[in-house]
């Protein structure tokens, strides 16, 4: 049986505040870019998620939402903290690797899920 390999490790996080995008480079040399907004509606906390399948919360409203701070976790992830207050997921290497590799499925379903429930990424005025 073969250990499998470790996910790839980021050798560089570079936030971009005028484009509220977070750019990741990984060690195999893939690099992403993720809205703030895709990363605050996918937040790994219990609160968007949920305790169990089916339990997560539809985040709405977050089109503006900027990230205002990213905390290193050990050597393994980081907090991200955004604008909207929201400060309670944390965003593994191997997750952040997993989202880039399949942002547009996973915003497509975001964007499917918005349209279903009849709710706005326009924040509420």
């Amino acid at each position: 049986m073969t250990t499998p390999s470790p996910a790839p490790q980021p050798t560089e996080i570079t936030l971009h505040q005028a484009s509220n995008r977070l750019d990741l480079l990984f060690s195999d040399g893939r690099s992403f870019s993720l809205p703030c907004e895709f990363l605050r509606v996918y937040s790994p906390s219990a609160e968007v998620r949920g305790h169990g399948p089916g339990e997560g919360t539809l985040q709405a409203g977050k089109r503006d939402v900027s990230i205002t701070a990213i905390d290193p976790v050990g050597t393994y992830a980081v907090k991200l903290s955004f604008s909207d207050g929201h400060d309670t997921g944390l965003f593994s290497w191997a997750l952040l690797y997993d989202y880039g590799m399949h942002q547009d499925t996973l915003w497509a379903r975001y964007l499917q899920r918005i349209d279903a429930a009849g709710a706005s990424r326009d924040p509420a005025r």
